[in-house]
């Protein structure tokens, strides 16, 4: 699974390590993701989503729901694995 958040749409950038003599190599810089289950009231069921500490503090502004919502509509949700 690649490291993209299902929320926000964050994914890893690449930059450079600079040393004290300014060398320069290249680097990544990931995104703090954590694999999450959620109660979606609405659906009645719990879904497993795939978020980062930004999507976290996302969800508990708006709410799932509308969290949700919002991303489908941005399109960095495609697909929501149902847990039972």
């Amino acid at each position: 699974m690649s490291k993209i958040c299902q929320i926000t749409g964050k994914k890893a950038m690449v930059g450079n390590n600079v040393s004290h003599s300014k060398r320069r190599t290249k680097r990544r810089f990931n995104v703090n993701l954590f694999s999450k289950k959620f109660y979606w009231v609405e659906q009645g069921c719990w879904i497993c989503l795939t978020v980062s500490a930004a999507g976290l503090r996302l969800i508990n502004k708006l709410g799932l729901d509308a969290a949700i919502k919002c991303a489908v509509e941005k399109g960095y949700l495609t697909e929501i694995k149902m847990m039972n």
